[in-house]
């Protein structure tokens, strides 16, 4: 795990935001029906009630 961003990094709620200047954001996709999640959350997330694993790393696949 990249300790720079705890658990976001194999969350199934979270998607990649790159900006014109090639900076990337966590997007908490949570935060769309819950308030209780921050939109784009200070990192590292060490703990989140929210957090589930995404699919590919269940099955011990790993997303390129």
């Amino acid at each position: 795990m990249n300790r720079a961003v705890g658990l976001c990094e194999k969350c199934a709620f979270v998607r990649l935001v790159e900006n014109e200047r090639a900076s990337i954001f966590y997007l908490c996709e949570r935060s769309f029906e819950d308030s209780r999640y921050p939109k784009y959350p200070p990192l590292p997330v060490l703990a989140c009630p929210g957090f589930e694993v995404e699919a590919n790393e269940q099955d011990g696949e790993v997303e390129e």
